[in-house]
């Protein structure tokens, strides 16, 4: 199966056109009992030449050539976010079988483009659609917050300036007990999977720093037991973990992205052999990414739940230790449990 990834935020949030820089194929080829893999393909691209000279600021060209003493002149090489495309491919493949096996589903979108910030309680998330976040070109499930996220970015845009914001991830239906105590806790490898992608400046997660301004009190999720006799929180400041464990309530988090670093305005900066210079960006660079990382995000949340479902049936549910409290991991077809005795 072959496909064209035509991206349709690229009327907002860039310069060139897909002829302009060149065709993006995607190729998914079933390998018989192999995995599915995907093929990239890219022409060169033009307007570097000031960029091979002189290091863009805020950007990763110095401290590639001070670790490795070389490093791509064309897009950054490592540190673009097209690097993001096997990410993306492999996240699409773990959401499809969180969402088969335990009826996972993973959603991302934009909440804050520059100073504006989409209200919480204008999003439901125990009924966001796909269809709500992939209505508009900045991926708001709000109609009226997304055009005027958009308007924003077309005020930068046109003045060669950027802006960032924040995209807000949920999880539901996620199984209970994914993650493990002290340095695998389910936040911290979602915060390094999120972390890991270009330009994420922060991470929150449930209350995040709003919850230091909360007494423990008003803080903690107090316990009940619902209908189907399971054990619930009533409120979810903990964010869908307690201990660095799931306990099956949403998982929601925060990331923040910076300004692109690359902008079509004079700055100073230096060059590789340390003489200082302006530099003038050329080419086509994003005035917000925020849009095109939601999938990004998605991908990186998906791939870390699918590693953590694989972890936990392997650690606690082949042999299960008590399974009168530990929860089948499949809501569709539970897995067979063996028994020690």
């Amino acid at each position: 199966m072959e496909f064209l990834l035509g991206d349709p935020y690229l009327k907002l949030i860039c310069k060139r056109t897909l002829t302009e820089g060149g065709q993006v194929r995607a190729e998914l080829l079933p390998l018989g009992r192999k995995p599915t893999h995907a093929k990239y393909f890219q022409e060169s691209m033009k307007d570097y030449d000031e960029m091979s000279i002189a290091y863009r600021p805020s950007h990763a060209d110095l401290t590639y050539d001070l670790k490795y003493g070389i490093r791509s002149v064309q897009g950054g090489g490592r540190s673009s976010a097209r690097e993001t495309i096997g990410r993306v491919a492999a996240g699409a493949v773990a959401k499809k079988i969180l969402k088969d096996f335990s009826g996972t589903e993973v959603f991302a979108y934009v909440s804050q483009v520059h100073k504006v910030v989409l209200p919480e309680d204008l999003v439901d998330h125990y009924t966001l659609a796909l269809d709500q976040i992939e209505s508009n070109i900045v991926r708001c499930p709000d109609p009226e917050y997304a055009e005027k996220m958009i308007a924003a970015i077309d005020a930068v845009r046109v003045r060669g300036e950027s802006i960032g914001g924040v995209v807000t991830c949920i999880v539901r239906n996620c199984p209970r007990g994914l993650g493990s105590p002290v340095f695998d806790k389910l936040e911290a490898e979602l915060a390094k999977a999120c972390l890991s992608l270009p330009a994420t400046k922060g991470f929150e997660f449930g209350s995040g720093f709003a919850g230091t301004f909360l007494t423990g009190s008003e803080h903690n999720d107090e316990f009940y037991v619902d209908e189907q006799g399971r054990v619930r929180t009533r409120t979810n400041r903990s964010g869908g973990t307690q201990g660095g464990i799931s306990n099956g309530e949403i998982i929601n988090m925060r990331i923040a992205f910076k300004p692109t670093a690359t902008i079509a305005r004079k700055q100073n900066t230096v060059t590789r052999d340390k003489h200082e210079t302006e530099l003038i960006a050329r080419g086509r660079h994003d005035p917000c990414v925020v849009p095109r990382a939601v999938p990004m995000v998605e991908a990186g949340v998906a791939l870390v739940l699918m590693d953590q479902l694989m972890a936990q049936y392997a650690q606690c549910h082949l042999f299960p230790y008590n399974p009168d409290v530990q929860e089948p991991l499949s809501r569709v077809n539970p897995l067979p449990t063996v028994s020690l005795s």
